[in-house]
Parts: C-alpha cells; structure tokens; sequence
C-alpha cells in the first residue's frame, strides 16, 4: 500500500521596519503631564493612531507607578504599543510588552509658543528586522485623511495632494506635486539636508530632521503659495519656488 506524503509549505518570513514614536516620561512627572497635554492642545490629533512607546528608564517606576502612568496615557488617547526601561517584575501580563533594540531616529522638540513646554519625543525605527538601501517612495495620486504614510528609507514623492488630517513621513525629502494640508516631516532619520516642496502651501506640520512648526506657527504669509522648507541651522525656512 502506497501512501501519498503532501509537503507542507516552509514558513517565510520577511523583514519590514515601521516608524514609532518614543515618550520618555521625567520627574516630576506631574509637570511632565503638563507639558504633554500642551503639546496635544498645540497640535489636536499629533498622537492619535500613531504607535508609542514608552521608555521609563528615567523613572525606574514601581509597578503601581507604572499602573498610574499606563493610565494617564490611556485617558489621553495615547497608544502605548511598547515599554522600554521596566523592571521585568513590574510588568504585569495586561500591560505592553517590553521592547529592545529600536533603532534611534532623531529627537522631536515641540515647543509651546509661549515658552512654558518643551516636551522631547523620540521617533525610532522599531522592529527593523533588515537593511534596506535608501530609495523612494512614489505615491500615484492624494494621499486621504487619516492616512499616514511613514517612509524611513528615503524621499517621497506624492503626485496629488496631501489632505488635512493626512501624514507623510520620510527618511528623506518630501516632494507634493498638489497642496499640502496635512503634516509633512522630513529627515525622520536626521537627515538634516531633507526638504519639502510642495505647490500649494496649507499643511498643518511641518518638520525637518525634528524641528517641527504647527499652522499656528507659520501664520499666513506663505499660506496658498508654492514653497520650499529646509534648515539653516536649527531654524525652519519657508521660501516661495519662482
């Protein structure tokens, strides 16, 4: 008797890094609180559907501390997907899983218009699981609302527009062949010759290499206008394309 033995199909597994945001929470953490919600007023939706981790290094939290500051991040709509820096015993199994080896990104300064926060997030490359040579992205068409492309590896380019509410992230320059309304960052990686252009000025965000400026900062002289953005040292520079 002659059995047939089907093979089973080996497994595959493939490398692909995504782009998270690191908050590391200071003492005392109640002003810390403080400069977050400031920088959610400043900036409404910054840290919604975005992924977070926390890194409580500077805390070295107990863990009903850390029970304390898992909430106050859940009652501020921030989704924590990851903590770094606990206490192996202090992390109980409905809490984040502890993550290791991000890969550094660049540091983010938001700070508020009136000087009273300045509150410091880190972008990281997390769960990078290969290499990849520095390339670009096209993207055929308008980037919606409540899109967010996040692109690390080089520049993006968007043959439409970038709508409010929309998100473009790059390693790289960004190029918008439509109006920009969303948020723009370039240089995620602190690349800090990366620029953005754009034919139609109306975004929400800009940043390069992690200096940021809200609509509130950018008032309306460039507003509707052809621009560029890049750095000269660490200040953000507008200029009309001729």
């Amino acid at each position: 008797m002659t059995i047939a033995v089907r093979p089973r199909p080996s497994l595959r597994f493939r490398g692909r890094s995504f782009m998270a945001l690191v908050l590391a929470p200071e003492v005392p953490l109640r002003d810390w609180l403080e400069d977050l919600d400031a920088v959610s007023e400043r900036s409404p939706g910054f840290f919604s559907g975005r992924p977070i981790i926390a890194d409580v290094s500077n805390l070295k939290p107990s863990k009903s501390e850390l029970k304390f500051l898992l909430a106050a991040f859940r009652m501020r709509n921030i989704r924590i997907i990851g903590l770094e820096g606990a206490a192996p015993e202090n992390v109980e199994p409905d809490m984040p899983p502890q993550i290791t080896g991000g890969k550094p990104a660049g540091e983010i300064d938001v700070t508020d218009p009136a000087g009273t926060a300045d509150t410091a997030v880190s972008a990281v490359s997390a769960f990078s699981h290969q290499p990849s040579a520095e390339k670009s992205l096209m993207i055929e068409g308008s980037v919606r609302s409540g899109q967010s492309i996040l692109h690390p590896e080089g520049d993006v380019t968007v043959l439409g527009s970038v709508a409010s509410g929309a998100e473009i992230v790059a390693g790289g320059s960004i190029h918008v062949y439509g109006a920009l309304r969303g948020r723009a960052i370039a240089g995620c990686t602190g690349n800090g010759r990366a620029r953005i252009f754009c034919r139609k000025f109306e975004a929400e965000l800009i940043a390069v290499d992690g200096l940021y400026k809200t609509a509130d900062d950018l008032g309306t002289k460039f507003h509707g206008q052809p621009i560029q953005v890049h750095l000269d040292g660490d200040s953000i520079i507008l200029q009309t394309l001729d």
